[in-house]
């Protein structure tokens, strides 16, 4: 159940009520795609760094260790020890990552694991009985991701395809719910509006699964190729025509910058590798911009991260100590630039939640960002 808290603009400051919790959004979602996060990051880590929600990925806990045997450990909130709201993704992005491997149909699409080669074949109901299997807090519908600068053609028969996709995920999802050994039988479903960057095609199907009437609704297909100029006009065209009464999820976006735009255009959820990836090559997130530890600069720096930060590598150790690790290949110095990144997402969302509170989002981006730029 979502409440909308409190609006400035088109910003929306609101809370999802869960099974597992309570979201309080805007929030970021830290991806632990195969149950945990890159970099050597505990659950226990991730309760001490503030994090809501966690996101893992459909397709790569099937193919490895296997949903079945998730299922058989109690689901995938037992299974890595964390109690907080899970978000899993379909495995439609996979779909559209994997396209050398792949062959679409109606029915679904066949293709090969990444990892051993074996055929695969995932379509709508297989997605969600996944996703059932893993026990998540939200499941994902099964879409088509297509390539954002594919011809219209073929990106309105996608959108249609990935429609009717939904029908078919909704309907599975209603059977697995009411099933004896379902573990999470309040299990949500989110649907993602598809259309690449044709705002039209964009529209019309925002306007086509909003009459579904389901707990939540994502944006997916962008940060996929086109710039962040494209990726902002199609939020400010399509947004306004998702339920404002239900959250509204950004995919695979962003950076900071990124986050507060998408704020500002209404959304809530929003996730991202960039802060594992970046922290794992010693490129650490400040208000004052981003740092790469590598340089020979931060040598004799015996000031942490970042002044005043809290996370457990700034309270504790200085950057001259942190890039040693790095520059050792110890494994140490890459958790602690994880650990600090995911931490500074954090912290944002929580002061973009106070601001949206107080009624001074606006004043907050504007500075926020001036300090990120600054550098």
């Amino acid at each position: 159940m979502y409440k909308l808290l409190k609006t400035e603009g088109r910003a929306k400051r609101g809370q999802l009520e869960t099974v597992h919790g309570v979201i309080q959004t805007p929030v970021f979602m830290n991806v632990g795609t195969a149950a945990a996060i890159k970099g050597a990051v505990a659950t226990s880590d991730l309760e001490e760094i503030g994090t809501l929600v966690e996101l893992s990925n459909t397709y790569h806990l099937h193919v490895r260790p296997g949903d079945e045997l998730i299922k058989r450990m109690g689901g995938l909130h037992k299974f890595m020890s964390w109690d907080k709201p899970i978000l899993t993704d379909s495995g439609g992005f996979q779909v559209f990552s994997l396209a050398g491997l792949r062959k679409i149909k109606e029915e679904g699409v066949s293709f090969n694991s990444h990892i051993d080669g074996r055929k695969i074949f995932m379509g709508p109901e297989e997605s969600m009985q996944i996703q059932s299997n893993l026990a998540s807090t939200i499941a994902m519908a099964f879409d088509e991701c297509p390539p954002s600068k594919a011809d219209d053609r073929y990106i309105k028969q996608s959108v249609d395809r990935t429609t009717r996709w939904l029908e078919r995920c909704m309907k599975k999802m209603a059977e697995l719910n009411q099933m004896e050994d379902t573990i999470n039988k309040n299990q949500l479903l989110f649907g993602i509006n598809q259309g690449g960057v044709n705002a039209q095609i964009r529209i019309d199907h925002a306007k086509r699964i909003s009459e579904f009437d389901l707990p939540g609704y994502a944006v997916g297909g962008l940060a996929v190729g086109e710039s962040h100029e494209e990726m902002y006009y199609i939020l400010d065209e399509v947004v306004p025509y998702l339920p404002q009464n239900k959250p509204t999820y950004l995919m695979g976006v962003g950076t900071p910058a990124n986050i507060l735009e998408g704020v500002e255009r209404g959304v809530d959820f929003f996730d991202c590798v960039y802060p594992s990836r970046n922290g794992r090559h010693g490129h650490v997130y400040t208000n004052h911009g981003k740092l790469n530890l590598f340089n020979a600069q931060y040598e004799d720096d015996s000031r942490p991260i970042e002044e005043g930060c809290q996370c457990p590598a700034c309270k504790r150790y200085s950057r001259s100590y942190i890039r040693h690790l790095l520059k050792a290949k110890e494994m140490l110095g890459m958790r602690f630039c994880v650990l600090h990144n995911l931490y500074f997402y954090n912290k944002m969302m929580e002061e973009i939640r106070e601001a949206l509170d107080e009624g001074r989002f606006a004043e907050y981006k504007k500075q926020k960002l001036a300090g990120m730029e600054a550098k």
